[in-house]
C-alpha cells in the first residue's frame, strides 16, 4: 500500500470517528434520553413510598415517631457522627413528626402523579431521608433503593410523559396553536369565556395532536402514544417558553424560538401553568431560610439545598424571560436546556450502572456463601411466620426439592449474568422478565410487596420504549373503557339540529 493509500485510510477512520463522536454528543445535549424508561422508574418509585407510608400509617409513631424503640436521642447521636440528614431532627416534638409524615406522603403522591414533578422530586427526597434516617433499622431492603433513588430523581427530567405536568404542557401548546390560528377570536375572549373555549375546542378538533401524555381521551386511546418522546412538551417550549415546572427536551436543530408565537389574547407562558410550583418554591424558600437561620443543616447540606433552590430560581426566571425577551435570552434558555439534558443523561446512566451493581454484587456474593449453595437461604424463610403471608403454599413449595433448587439457582444465575446480558437486547429482555416474575413471586410469597414493588422501578430503567409504549396505551385504553362504566360518563349528549334559515319572500316587480 502506497503512503497516499495508508494517509486516506487513516483519514477516513478519522473522519468516521469524528462524526460518531459529533452524532453522540448531538444526540446527548439535544434531548433527554428515556423519557418513558424515567416516567415509569418515577412511578414506580413514587407508587412504592406513597403506598409504604400509607400502609404503616397506623404504625407511624412506632416506626419512626417519639414511639420508636430507636428514640429520638438515639438517633440524635448517630446522625452526629455520620452526618446524615432528617428534618425530624429539627425537633422532637409530634406535632412536627405528623407534619413531616403527611408532607412526605402527599409529596410521594405529587411524584407519582408527576404534579410540578421538579419542586415534588425535591420533597420526596427531603421526605424519604427525613424518615428513613430518623429509623435506620426500619427496613426491608428496598428501602436502600429508594433512598438512592430519591436522590437521582431530583436531577432528571422525569415528567416529559405520563405525568400532569405533560398534560399541562400540551394544553398550553393547543391555546398556543389556537391563538396563531384564531387571533380575532381569541382577541376578542377573555380567559374562561365561552369564546375562549370555543375557539380552543375548533382549534383542537382540526388539529389530533396528543391531548395529554397521562390518562385517555374520549376513545380510551393515549393521546401521544405515538408521538415522540417529549415532541408534545418540546413544541410547547418553542412555542414560548416552559408552559409547567417540567418542560421538555428541544429537538435537535431546533431554532430558538421558533415555532407559532402566541397571539394577541394568549397569556405569557409559565403565567396559567406554574402558580403551584412557584408557591411551592416559595414555601421551600422560606423554610430553607429559617432553618438555615436556627443552625438546622451542617454546611454540606446546606450548600446543597440552596445550590437547588438557586439553580431552580434561575432556570424559572430564564424560562419567563425567554417568553419575552429576544433572541439572546433565548440563546441562554438553549444552554440552560443542554445542561439540563446533559444532567439529565448522566443521571439515567447512574441509575443503570447502580442496578447493575445491586444485581452483580448480590449475584456474586450469594456465590460465595454456603446457604445459596445448599438452598437453606431459600427453605427457611418460607417456613417462618414472618414471611409466610400464605403458610399452605410457601409449605407446599418448600417441601419441593426440585422447586427449592430451581429458584435457588435460578436466582443466582440470572442475578450474576444480568449485567452481561445488556450487550444482547433479546437476551436482556428475557431476563428481565425472569427477574420481575421473581420479584413478584418474594412480593406474594414473602409478604414484602413494597421491597418488590421499589426492585420492579428500577427494573424498569432496562425496559424497551416500544413496550412501554404499549403498556401506556393499553392502560389508557383500560382507564377510558373503566371510565365510561361510571354513571353520567360515556354518554354523548346529542348537539342541537341547526335551525333552517329564513325563507327570504319573493317581491314581484
Amino acid at each position: 500500500m502506497t503512503d497516499q493509500g495508508r494517509y486516506m485510510g487513516v483519514h477516513g477512520l478519522r473522519v468516521r470517528i469524528e462524526r460518531c463522536v459529533s452524532r453522540g454528543l448531538t444526540r446527548v445535549t439535544a434531548q433527554a434520553l428515556g423519557p418513558y424508561q424515567t416516567a415509569i422508574v418515577r412511578i414506580g418509585f413514587g407508587a412504592a413510598w406513597f403506598f409504604f407510608l400509607l400502609r404503616e400509617w397506623p404504625h407511624r409513631q412506632e416506626l419512626y415517631g417519639p414511639d420508636s424503640p430507636w428514640s429520638w436521642g438515639l438517633a440524635e447521636r448517630l446522625i452526629e457522627t455520620n452526618d446524615a440528614f432528617s428534618v425530624l431532627m429539627w425537633s422532637s416534638s409530634d406535632n412536627w413528626f405528623q407534619l413531616v409524615y403527611v408532607v412526605a406522603l402527599a409529596a410521594a403522591a405529587a411524584v407519582l402523579l408527576g404534579w410540578h414533578t421538579r419542586a415534588a422530586t425535591v420533597l420526596f427526597m427531603v421526605g424519604v431521608l427525613s424518615l428513613q434516617n430518623r429509623s435506620v433499622f426500619m427496613g426491608d431492603g428496598g428501602d436502600n433503593v429508594i433512598h438512592l433513588m430519591s436522590m437521582y430523581l431530583v436531577f432528571t427530567r422525569c415528567a416529559q410523559v405520563w405525568s400532569l405536568d405533560a398534560r399541562r404542557a400540551a394544553r398550553a401548546l393547543r391555546r398556543r396553536e389556537a391563538a396563531a390560528d384564531h387571533p380575532e377570536e381569541l382577541r376578542a375572549a377573555q380567559p374562561g369565556t365561552d369564546a375562549e373555549t370555543s375557539a380552543g375546542e375548533r382549534s383542537v378538533g382540526e388539529r389530533s395532536v396528543g391531548a395529554s401524555s397521562v390518562g385517555a381521551s374520549s376513545n380510551g386511546e393515549l393521546s401521544n402514544g405515538d408521538l415522540p418522546a417529549g415532541e408534545v412538551a418540546g413544541a410547547a417550549a418553542r412555542a414560548g417558553g416552559s408552559t409547567g415546572d417540567e418542560a421538555g427536551p428541544r429537538p435537535a436543530g431546533a431554532a430558538s424560538g421558533s415555532g407559532p408565537a402566541p397571539g394577541a389574547g394568549a397569556r405569557p407562558a409559565g403565567t396559567d401553568a406554574g402558580v403551584g410550583g412557584v408557591v411551592l418554591w416559595t414555601v421551600f424558600g422560606a423554610v430553607l431560610l429559617g432553618s438555615t437561620v436556627a443552625g438546622g443543616f451542617t454546611v454540606g447540606w446546606a450548600l446543597f439545598y440552596w445550590g437547588l433552590w438557586a439553580v431552580h430560581g434561575m432556570w424559572w426566571s430564564v424560562q419567563r424571560a425567554a417568553a419575552r425577551g429576544g433572541a439572546a435570552v433565548r440563546e441562554l434558555r438553549d444552554v440552560c436546556d443542554i445542561l439540563a439534558n446533559l444532567v439529565h443523561n448522566g443521571v439515567l446512566l447512574v441509575i443503570m450502572i447502580e442496578v447493575c451493581l445491586v444485581y452483580s454484587t448480590a449475584g456474586w456474593f450469594k456465590i460465595q456463601g454456603t446457604r445459596w449453595q445448599d438452598g437453606t437461604a431459600v427453605y427457611y424463610p418460607m417456613n417462618l411466620d414472618y414471611f409466610t403471608p400464605w403458610p399452605d403454599l410457601s409449605h407446599l413449595l418448600a417441601a419441593n426439592g426440585v422447586m427449592v433448587f430451581l429458584v435457588t439457582y435460578g436466582t443466582v444465575a440470572t442475578q450474576v449474568a444480568f449485567p452481561f446480558t445488556l450487550l444482547n437486547r433479546r437476551a436482556k429482555n428475557v431476563l428481565l422478565a425472569f427477574m420481575i416474575a421473581e420479584h413478584v413471586s418474594i412480593a406474594v410469597l414473602l409478604g414484602l410487596p413494597f421491597f418488590s414493588l421499589a426492585m420492579i422501578a428500577a427494573d424498569a430503567v432496562f425496559l424497551p420504549t416500544v413496550f412501554l409504549m404499549w403498556l401506556g396505551r393499553s392502560t389508557a385504553a383500560l382507564g377510558g373503557r373503566a371510565g365510561g362504566l361510571l354513571p353520567g360518563r360515556g354518554r354523548r349528549v346529542p348537539l342541537p339540529e341547526p335551525e333552517p334559515a329564513a325563507e327570504v319572500p319573493k317581491v314581484s316587480v
